[in-house]
């Protein structure tokens, strides 16, 4: 764990963003996972200047979800823009963040990401069918940021 590019082996790579395309074949909605090494201060805060970095602010109905991992820190946030928090609680977000931190707390990653994915994608298929003209907004791939 000691930097977040190792997180993940290639295949645990591989599975994550496969959950992101399994999820997002049923929303209109965007999902991104981004995994860092370090955050300096307030993960909500940090989480937020990711989200806009890449652009998950941008999407048209505003149903954007960042997993936002700091690994050497241990800390994580899962952030969703207003259309999805305007239709689900804070409670929502709570839930999968224990879910997905059960794994984690086990080095499971790859396992807790594929669980929240999965949880996140069940509830913005509920509030954001998917379209037929649906455009893949936003990059499937996990990001990440060696800081």
């Amino acid at each position: 764990m000691s930097n977040a590019i190792t997180i993940l082996n290639r295949e645990e790579d591989r599975r994550v963003v496969e959950a992101i395309k399994q999820a997002e074949l049923n929303t209109s909605g965007e999902i991104k996972v981004h995994i860092e090494n370090r955050c300096k201060g307030d993960v909500e805060k940090r989480s937020l200047v990711v989200f806009n970095k890449l652009k998950l602010n941008e999407t048209k109905l505003r149903n954007g979800v960042l997993i936002y991992l700091a690994v050497r820190d241990h800390k994580f946030a899962i952030l969703g823009d207003k259309g999805i928090n305007n239709v689900v609680g804070q409670g929502f977000w709570n839930d999968v963040k224990d879910l997905m931190l059960s794994h984690f707390k086990e080095n499971r990653f790859a396992e807790g990401l594929e669980q929240g994915i999965q949880r996140c994608g069940e509830k913005l298929k509920a509030f954001f069918p998917y379209q037929t003209d649906d455009v893949n907004e936003i990059p499937d791939e996990i990001s990440y940021e060696n800081n």
